[in-house]
């Protein structure tokens, strides 16, 4: 009888805690859109989205450069902050639990290092689609992104038909440094890309649109979705380890390479989209675990909830602390994660 009640106030806390934290999540995506170098008053952004919206006239006494600020570049920033943040740290929750260590995310595996490496071709070369040019950078980052992965999937595969963990890491960890050897040597050979580099390589939402935003939602909602359904009882086994989830009927080279593919193309579009942001897939996670418990089902809606309100809170600081100039967002989380990650790698230590 007592250990049923138990049970009952721990779920009724943590339906509590959730509830709690998407309306703080909500209260802080107001505050990351409303707050910048322009303040927005909230009446005026509920009337301009709901003008939008409904397909009515904005009203007149509030200005144009007010309305192209909100609807234009703040709210699909934010947005896109936001999804960003969620689908780093749904990558970096799954990727810490298929290998079994608290330091590990989805850039273990290149995909930043590819990513970035796609970017730099395009600028170098100044290759765009023939169709929608704006999105011929995040296409390439993606693209080469994806590829990384496939390749240190295939590399661990010829090495060990197991895809043991160890090997996995190592090979991902080799092949990022042979990429980014390569992303140095054309920045060298290229100084007049340099800077444009540097911008992709630090992380930026600045130029966002709402069909970048548009795209980071639908991929970023739909992956952890299929994570969320497919695999969070999964995931909860394999963090006892590869034997364990064997002895317990999960195929593991299968799970392993679906959970590797979701993981980088969350992350790819990420990086595709706003450069390379470290961190986020490395502290919301461990947050979420520790409010929450280690239960995936529960742990995927949170990571996702907790990343993206980290991540939002980095863009704004970001572009508010030095305003009218920007600091890096990738710098910024850098900062706050930094710390994070020493504490984690401490902790692990004496564990």
């Amino acid at each position: 009888m007592q250990g049923a009640k138990t049970k009952t106030v721990k779920t009724i806390s943590r339906q509590a805690g959730i509830v709690f934290s998407v309306l703080a999540c909500f209260f802080i995506l107001l505050i990351c859109i409303r707050f910048g170098s322009v303040h927005i008053p909230l009446r005026d952004m509920a009337r301009i989205t709901w003008a939008h919206i409904s397909g009515s006239e904005v009203p007149s006494d509030i200005q144009k450069n007010i309305v192209s600020i909100f609807w234009t570049i703040r709210l699909p920033r934010v947005l896109a902050a936001f999804f960003v943040g969620g689908a780093l740290s749904v990558s970096g929750l799954a990727m810490q639990a298929l290998l079994q260590n608290p330091l590990a995310s989805s850039y273990t595996m290149g995909v930043s290092s590819g990513a970035g490496l796609g970017a730099a071709v395009v600028l170098i070369t100044g290759f765009t689609l023939p169709v929608a040019k704006g999105l011929s950078l995040p296409l390439a980052g993606f693209i080469f992104g994806s590829v990384t992965v496939i390749g240190v999937l295939a590399l661990s595969k010829a090495i060990d038909s197991f895809l043991s963990n160890t090997t996995v890491i190592l090979i991902g960890m080799i092949v990022s440094l042979f990429v980014t050897g390569i992303l140095n040597l054309l920045s060298t050979l290229n100084p007049d890309h340099t800077k444009q580099i540097w911008m992709w390589m630090t992380g930026s939402l600045s130029s966002i649109t709402w069909l970048q935003s548009e795209i980071l939602a639908v991929v970023s909602f739909l992956g952890a979705l299929f994570l969320l359904v497919f695999y969070s009882k999964k995931l909860d086994i394999m963090t006892f380890g590869d034997e364990q989830a064997k002895a317990m009927g999960v195929d593991m080279n299968t799970a392993k390479i679906v959970i590797v593919l979701i993981t980088s193309v969350l992350t790819g579009v990420s990086v595709a989209f706003a450069g390379v942001i470290g961190f986020v897939d490395l502290a919301a996670p461990h947050v979420v675990r520790r409010i929450f418990g280690p239960s995936h089902k529960t742990a995927i809606a949170m990571s996702f909830v907790y990343g993206g309100a980290f991540m939002a809170l980095a863009d704004l600081i970001s572009r508010t602390v030095l305003s009218p100039r920007e600091i890096p967002v990738g710098a910024v989380t850098a900062l706050i994660g930094a710390p994070f990650f020493a504490y984690v790698f401490f902790a692990s230590r004496r564990k």
